[in-house]
């Protein structure tokens, strides 16, 4: 027999952002999207599968192997009253095009006053796992936060792969869609129909009484892991912030008013990462909250190896996510 019509289906990250990308466009024609072998090829990691089919070469196309040329094109549609949606394919790639990232599309509206605003997308995956080496598996969203004027969205979970891309694609600010490549034969169930998740609203996955852990994207795949371990002997909560600009700085301190303890987890080096700043922000709105010192578990400040027993003495695994939060327990 057939589904039902609005029966849940299982989906990969993949099938659910290009769900979210083919209702956005025909939601609104001013939605365009293009990148390396995004046309007819449906592009490498499938994100735009039969949507030039549907929406035309004038929509969906392929452009040149320059990720500066991708990007100052993406600004200059977004400039002249298009949403551009684009796909750089690996995050590392951003390197080849900082400059019109960083100091074009974060900075135009302030520097026009106003006058334009930067609609603008990129999509591209990040992180290790798949052993793919230092200059294929990189996680840089901090890089991105240290731009003001970039909104940076990183989705666990199948569901919120697709309800942040169609937020970011809507918002007027340039977004940073990061992916984790790891993720990527992810099946989880969601409903049918649309839906969007607001930008600064941070999740709760699992409830506790004393620990709170902060993890994003595939880290936060191996916080409920731990906290599952751990459950007969420590009570995890672990808080999944979506987005990292804006930050959901409340829910966290709402968690720490149960616990007390705060670690956060991800997979970019601990050094000037996320996690420092997820500590500046609650220890200067919630110091009297912390009973022990807040922990910050990120990857080590190495390039990511090739082996895979390397790669993952690089990341946090399940295992250092255990032992940190009993650290944090003990007072270690």
């Amino acid at each position: 027999m057939p589904p039902e019509p609005n029966a849940p289906r299982r989906l990969t990250p993949i099938q659910a952002m290009n769900e979210a990308l083919a209702e956005e466009m025909r939601r609104d024609e001013d939605v365009v999207l293009f990148g390396e072998d995004l046309g007819a090829f449906g592009g490498v990691w499938a994100l735009s599968r039969r949507l030039q089919k549907e929406f035309g070469s004038l929509r969906v196309f392929d452009t040149p192997l320059s990720e500066a040329a991708i990007v100052g094109t993406g600004v200059g549609a977004a400039m002249a009253g298009l949403r551009p949606v684009i796909e750089i394919m690996y995050v590392d790639f951003t390197t080849c095009c900082m400059d019109p990232l960083v100091n074009q599309a974060a900075k135009i509206r302030f520097m026009s006053g106003g006058a334009f605003c930067l609609p603008m997308t990129v999509v591209a995956p990040c992180g290790a796992g798949t052993c793919e080496a230092a200059q294929h598996s990189q996680s840089l969203e901090a890089w991105f936060l240290n731009a003001p004027g970039f909104n940076v969205v990183m989705p666990a979970t199948v569901y919120d792969c697709k309800g942040l891309l169609k937020t970011a694609i809507r918002d007027n600010n340039p977004v940073m869609c990061l992916w984790h490549k790891a993720l990527y034969d992810l099946q989880e169930e969601v409903p049918a129909g649309e839906w969007t998740i607001p930008l600064g609203q941070a999740a709760v996955r699992r409830e506790g009484q004393e620990v709170t852990v902060v993890a994003y994207s595939l880290m936060m795949h191996r916080a409920l892991e731990a906290a599952e371990r751990l459950h007969d002997e420590i009570s995890v909560e672990v808080i999944d912030p979506r987005t990292l600009r804006p930050f959901d700085t409340a829910a966290v301190l709402a968690s720490l008013h149960k616990t007390g303890r705060l670690l956060v987890v991800h997979e970019s080096p601990t050094c000037c990462g996320v996690g420092a700043e997820i500590v500046r922000q609650v220890t200067e709105r919630g110091f009297e909250l912390l009973q022990r010192a807040p922990k910050v578990l990120g990857g080590r400040d190495l390039p990511i190896p090739f082996a895979k027993p390397l790669e993952n003495a690089v990341v946090p695994q399940v295992d250092d996510i255990v032992q940190a939060v009993r650290g944090l327990m003990e007072g270690e």
